[in-house]
């Protein structure tokens, strides 16, 4: 057997058809009747092409598998590729009867990589408690774009067109999403979460094609450590300190207390909220831990706790979490 223990079990609870004698392993034979089913619909799992799948790639496999999947839209259309967003609807949502919250967030990746598929676990927790959420794919800055731009602009900016362009399908398409435009929410983790601090305060950056006269601010944020950097001040249209204004809306932020971005980036931000006068962000911090801590267990879970809790309390949620706390007593710390 090439996958231990652990792995086997996750294998099983995936693709329980596997076990063709139903004793609950996966016998040699068993597991090569099912990597071959694998190989030939997706090719691609085998990183090395040796026509085996390591431990390494049957969980990347088992992670694909087990994401909850949305409905794909597409937002818009670019040199005719499509720019996607993948909506989680609440059970039974009737758009034509009742109208809710809505979330919309953006993947990290260092402003050239990352997948929408980073926030299907959260979008799906959110639309469990009553939200219609959606995660985006965008324009992601390449190695060609620094030449296309003039000295000073940084690459981070092509990305920002790409989220006013979402948020902006997102409201106008409100009323057949079955979405309260006046609710919505933005956010995203690292890249995701500067550029959608960005896209929603920027007046500039915006796609010629977008409709007229609907606007990209949002009502509240959800920030899974936002890379803000002091380098962006060399380009305006990316520094987020050069469009804060005192009407800044609520928001919950999370960082890991050894994270580089949260000294380096988030901390000046804080300082000029408090200089305006803004006291409606609420900081979460999770000791010891470093960037991209929210994607792994138990902070996964503990951001989204955290998460709805913010939510609820802006009356967006109702109820109590339907996620439990870790046995193991992690937890997060207000600032």
């Amino acid at each position: 057997m090439a996958a231990d223990d652990r792995l086997e079990k996750q294998i099983l609870r995936l693709q329980p058809q596997a076990d063709k004698n139903g004793d609950g392993k996966l016998s040699k034979a068993e597991e090569a009747a099912l990597k071959k089913r694998i190989l030939k619909r997706f090719p691609q799992a085998d990183k090395h092409g040796d026509g085996v799948l390591s431990n390494k790639e049957w969980q990347a496999v088992i992670r694909q598998a087990g994401v909850p999947k949305g409905e794909v839209y597409v937002y818009k259309q670019v040199d005719g590729v499509n720019r996607e967003m993948e909506i989680y609807f609440p059970k039974g949502h009737d758009a034509s009867k009742k109208t809710v919250p809505g979330i919309i967030l953006f993947h990290g990746g260092g402003w050239g990589g990352g997948s929408r598929v980073a926030f299907a676990d959260q979008c799906n927790y959110f639309a469990s408690r009553g939200m219609v959420a959606a995660t985006v794919t965008y324009r992601l800055r390449t190695k060609e774009d620094q030449a296309l731009l003039t000295e000073g602009q940084s690459t981070k900016r092509v990305c920002i067109p790409d989220v006013k362009s979402a948020i902006r399908w997102f409201k106008q398409n409100a009323e057949e999403l079955g979405v309260d435009p006046n609710r919505i929410v933005a956010g995203g983790g690292s890249a995701g979460g500067h550029i959608s601090l960005l896209g929603t305060t920027n007046p500039g950056l915006n796609d010629p094609g977008d409709p007229k006269g609907i606007d990209t601010s949002v009502a509240a944020y959800v920030l899974f450590n936002p890379a803000l950097s002091q380098s962006d001040a060399k380009d305006p249209d990316v520094d987020f300190l050069q469009h804060l204004k005192a009407d800044f809306g609520p928001a919950i932020v999370f960082f890991g207390s050894e994270d580089k971005w949260l000294k380096n980036g988030w901390t000046p931000a804080a300082a000029k909220m408090k200089s305006l006068g803004i006291t409606s962000v609420e900081m979460q911090i999770a000791e010891g831990q470093t960037h991209a801590f929210f994607n792994r267990q138990p902070w996964k879970d503990l951001t989204l706790i955290a998460a709805d809790q913010f939510l609820t309390k802006l009356g967006y949620l109702k109820g109590k979490p339907t996620l439990s706390m870790p046995e193991t007593g992690e937890t997060l710390t207000s600032q």
